[in-house]
């Protein structure tokens, strides 16, 4: 669905602007992040937060796991349909917020997508950007977490040769990578789904009109966006190398599916990404939601819209995941 005619946000949204302190993001110090970071996951967590963040799916079945990668040991939150019997597909996830957050607040989404594909879907608590942990870090989770989970299919009850990845905002930049780098090992993925991509970290992916246009929003704003960067990419750090829309060669990749609020600074990053992947010659839809804004797939309480979006990832995906 396109289109741009609804200009301003739900009133959930406008309410939660309203209410809303953010910290002074230039001045926050690594000691203040983390005390930030705690809190904010914690309220992220909570069970009240589920009125906001939406309930599990019924017979889904979430439980924290393990993967050993080696040289580090990735927690990892799996959702599987109590009901269904493998081997199933597999779904990468990888929640939103950067430099904050935690798959707990995408349980909405991952429920409803293990019972209603079905499939196991497993959401990686990456490394959060910080001060000495560069987005480089967080990638390299998404993308090893992948190839250890489809080399240990059997055991985990999946079918190897039906594997997507999907993720939202931060989570969706590295789903995108993930995806890049699964092509370059010669792992064929049916599908990608990315919810409001930043796939520009260098400085210009700040000059997008969306960015300008949406750059104080209740959700994102433009001083969370330059802090994000400072701390993905550490002075003297390649952007472009944690950057999809730099990575050179993109064809060849799963299908895409690019998920776009409207109402969102990075909605030109989504748009940008889908006309690259089509122009590359990888099949490339682009859903845009009018009246949406950044992060609202984790906001189902307050935004409606994001029904409409699960419900166009769930088809999405059961379509390139069928046997």
């Amino acid at each position: 669905m396109t289109g741009t005619a609804i200009t301003r946000p739900p009133l959930g949204i406008r309410l939660l602007g309203a209410l809303r302190t953010d910290p002074d993001w230039p001045a926050l110090a690594p000691g203040a992040l983390d005390a930030y970071r705690a809190a904010e996951n914690r309220r992220r967590s909570s069970p009240l937060t589920r009125v906001v963040s939406g309930f599990p799916e019924r017979g889904a079945r979430l439980a924290w796991q393990s993967v050993d990668l080696g040289d580090r040991v990735i927690r990892v939150r799996v959702c599987r349909a109590v009901s269904a019997r493998g081997p199933l597909p597999l779904v990468l996830h990888v929640h939103g917020g950067g430099f904050v957050g935690t798959a707990v607040q995408s349980d909405w989404l991952t429920s409803h997508l293990a019972v209603r594909l079905p499939a196991v879907v497993v959401s990686v608590e990456h490394r959060l950007v910080a001060a000495g942990t560069p987005l480089s870090a967080a990638a390299d989770d998404g993308a090893d977490t992948l190839q250890r989970l489809v080399r240990d299919a059997a055991s985990w009850g999946t079918d190897p040769a039906r594997v997507a990845v999907a993720g939202e905002s931060a989570g969706a930049t590295i789903a995108a990578l993930t995806a890049i780098r699964a092509r370059d090992a010669g792992l064929t993925l049916r599908a990608q789904v990315l919810v409001n991509p930043c796939i520009d970290l260098t400085p210009a992916g700040l000059d997008f009109p969306s960015v300008r246009e949406h750059a104080t929003t209740a959700t994102l704003t433009v001083p969370q966006l330059e802090f994000f960067r400072r701390l993905a990419v550490p002075g003297g750090g390649d952007a472009r190398a944690v950057s999809p829309r730099y990575a050179g060669d993109l064809s060849g990749l799963a299908p895409a599916l690019v998920v776009v609020p409207v109402l969102d600074p990075l909605a030109d990053h989504g748009r940008t990404y889908a006309t690259a992947l089509r122009a590359a010659g990888t099949p490339a839809v682009l859903a845009e939601h009018p009246g949406a804004p950044h992060a609202f797939l984790s906001m189902p309480g307050l935004v409606r819209r994001a029904r409409a979006a699960r419900a166009q990832i769930t088809g999405f995906l059961r379509d390139r995941l069928a046997p």
